[in-house]
C-alpha cells in the first residue's frame, strides 16, 4: 500500500499522464534498442569469425545500424519528454505549495522562520522533482524489460532465460532493499542538515547588520561552520553508499553474465554464446537504477514530509461557513471590550479594549513599542482571533465576514514595506488590479 504522501504526490502527475506514458515507452524502447544492438553485434562478430561468406550475415549489419541509431534517438527523445514532465511537475508543486500557504495567516506560519520557509519552498520542492525520474519510472521500465528480455532469451534457451530472470529479479529487489535500508536514515539526515544550513544562511544574511552591530559575527560563523561540517559528513556517507551500491551492481551484472554463459555452454550454438552474455549485460541497464532509486527514497520522503508539515498546519482563524458581506461604504468601525493574546499561556496584549470610529473620522492610536498597536491591526485583519468582546464593521460582526472581504476593506502600510523584485509600476499596482498607467502615475505623484 502506497504511503499517503507518495499517493498525494503521484496525483500531481495526472495532468501529464500522456507525457508520462510516452516517456515510459521511450525509456523502454531505449533499453530495448541497446539490448538488441548488443545481441545483434555479438552474433554478427561471432558469425563473421567463422568466415562463411557475406551471405551468411544476412540483415544483421543493417540491424546493427538500425539499433545503434534508434538507441540514440530514443534516448534523446526520452530525456526530452521525461525532463519536460519533471519541470512541469516542479512548476505545479511550487504553485500548489504557494496556494496552500498563501491563505495561512502569520499565526500559522509563526512556527517557521523565513529561512526555514525558504528552504522548504526551494530545496525541498526541488528535491521532489526527482520523484518521477528516480522513484516511479525505473521500477516500471525494469519490469517491462525483464519480461521482454526473458521472453527473447527463451527462444534461444529457456534455461538461460530462467537464470537471467532470476538474477534480474534478485538484483531488482535485494539490492534496492539493502540500499533503502542503508540510505533511508542518511538521506533523511542529509535533507534536514541541508535545510538547517539554508535556514541559518538566510537568517544570517537578513540579520547581518544586527550581527555586526552586536559583535555576533564570530559566533554566527562558527554555527554555520558546525552545520556545514555535519552536512558534509552526511554527504560523505551518502557518497560511500553510492560507491558500495555501484560495486554491488557491477558484481551482480558480471555474476549474471557468468552464470548465463555457464548454463548455455553445451546447450546452444557457439555463435549464440556471446549474444546471450552481452544481452545479459545490456538488460541490466534497466535494473541498476533501482538501487539508486531506493537509496534516495529517504531524501524524497523527508523533503515531502517537510513540505506537508507547512500546508497541514492547523488553521488558527477559520473562514466562516456562511460569510456575510460588508455593507457599502461609509463604514462604522466599533470594538467593544475586546481582549486578545497570542497564546493561552501568554499575557493579554489588551483587555476590555473599546474603540469607536464613526464614518469619515480619523483616529490615531499611539503608544510605546509593545503596547498592542500592531496587534490591533492583526485582530482587525483576522490574522489572529480575539478572545472576548465584539468587533463590528458597518454593523456586521467581524467573525462572520470572509477573510478576503476583510482584507479588501482594510488598507495597511507597515513599517516593514516589501518591494517585489519587479518594476515600480507592478509594485504600485498590487493594491488595485487592472490599474491604468495614468492611475499609477497619479498615485506615484501624490506619494
Amino acid at each position: 500500500m502506497l504511503n499517503p504522501i507518495i499517493r498525494q504526490l503521484i496525483t500531481f502527475m495526472q495532468p501529464f499522464r500522456i507525457r508520462v506514458l510516452i516517456a515510459l515507452l521511450l525509456a523502454t524502447a531505449t533499453i530495448g534498442s541497446s539490448i538488441a544492438l548488443m545481441m545483434t553485434s555479438a552474433w554478427l562478430i561471432s558469425t563473421a569469425g567463422l568466415q562463411l561468406g557475406i551471405t551468411s550475415l544476412g540483415v544483421a549489419p543493417v540491424g546493427v545500424r538500425l539499433f545503434g541509431i534508434s538507441r540514440a534517438v530514443f534516448r534523446y527523445l526520452e530525456r526530452l519528454v521525461s525532463h519536460d514532465v519533471t519541470f512541469r511537475l516542479l512548476a505545479v508543486l511550487r504553485v500548489w505549495f504557494y496556494t496552500r500557504i498563501e491563505p495561512l495567516s502569520p499565526a500559522q506560519l509563526r512556527a517557521f522562520s523565513s529561512g526555514d520557509l525558504m528552504s522548504r519552498v526551494v530545496s525541498d520542492i526541488e528535491e521532489l522533482q526527482n520523484l518521477y525520474l528516480r522513484v516511479i519510472a525505473p521500477p516500471i521500465v525494469a519490469i517491462i524489460i525483464t519480461i521482454f528480455t526473458g521472453v527473447a532469451f527463451a527462444f534461444i534457451d529457456p534455461m538461460a532465460a530462467l537464470v537471467l530472470v532470476i538474477f534480474m529479479v534478485a538484483a531488482g529487489t535485494l539490492l534496492p532493499l539493502f540500499t533503502w535500508w542503508a540510505g533511508r536514515v542518511i538521506g533523511a539526515q542529509l535533507i534536514r542538515a541541508r535545510a538547517l544550513l539554508n535556514t541559518h544562511m538566510v537568517d544570517s544574511v537578513q540579520g547581518l547588520a544586527d550581527s555586526l552591530a552586536y559583535g555576533y559575527t564570530r559566533s554566527r560563523t562558527q554555527t554555520l561552520h558546525d552545520i556545514n561540517t555535519d552536512l558534509t559528513t552526511h554527504e560523505r556517507q551518502m557518497a560511500r553508499l553510492d560507491g558500495v551500491q555501484g560495486g554491488l551492481s557491477v558484481l551482480m551484472v558480471n555474476l549474471a553474465a557468468f552464470c548465463v554463459l555457464l548454463v548455455a555452454i553445451g546447450r546452444v550454438e557457439g555463435v549464440l554464446l556471446a549474444t546471450l552474455v552481452l544481452g545479459t549485460i545490456a538488460a541490466f541497464e534497466a535494473i541498476t537504477p533501482l538501487a539508486l532509486s531506493t537509496q534516495h527514497l529517504g531524501k524524497e520522503m523527508t523533503a515531502a514530509e517537510r513540505v506537508f508539515d507547512v500546508i497541514e498546519t492547523t488553521t488558527a482563524v477559520d473562514d466562516p461557513t456562511e460569510a456575510q458581506t460588508i455593507p457599502s461604504r461609509p463604514l462604522h468601525l466599533q470594538l467593544h471590550e475586546v481582549s486578545f493574546r497570542y497564546a493561552p499561556t501568554e499575557p493579554r496584549i489588551f483587555d476590555d479594549f473599546s474603540l469607536n470610529v464613526p464614518p469619515g473620522t480619523r483616529l490615531a492610536v499611539m503608544g510605546e513599542s509593545g503596547t498592542g498597536k500592531s496587534s490591533l491591526v492583526n485582530v482587525l485583519l483576522r490574522f489572529w482571533d480575539y478572545e472576548t468582546g465584539s468587533v463590528t464593521i458597518g454593523g456586521v460582526d467581524l467573525k462572520t465576514i470572509g477573510h478576503e472581504d476583510i482584507r479588501r476593506t482594510f488598507g495597511v502600510m507597515t513599517q516593514r514595506t516589501h518591494l517585489f523584485n519587479t518594476t515600480i509600476r507592478e509594485n504600485i499596482s498590487i493594491a488595485r488590479d487592472g490599474a491604468s498607467e495614468d492611475d499609477v502615475i497619479a498615485v506615484a505623484n501624490r506619494a
